[in-house]
């Protein structure tokens, strides 16, 4: 619960971020999103050898 809260808190500050950030129109919305989660879920994988 701990990692699924922090996965949420992470993403919701990337995506605060990323409305700022100048960002081509085709990449604006969902294809962002999908980018960022692909990302996040990588850096989390390299937990998994942690716990």
């Amino acid at each position: 619960a701990i990692g699924f809260g922090l996965a949420l808190i992470v993403f919701a500050s990337i995506r605060e971020f990323l409305e700022l950030a100048d960002i081509p129109e085709g990449m604006k919305g969902v294809p962002i999103n999908l980018l960022v989660a692909g990302l996040l879920s990588l850096a989390f994988l390299g937990f998994a050898g942690l716990v």
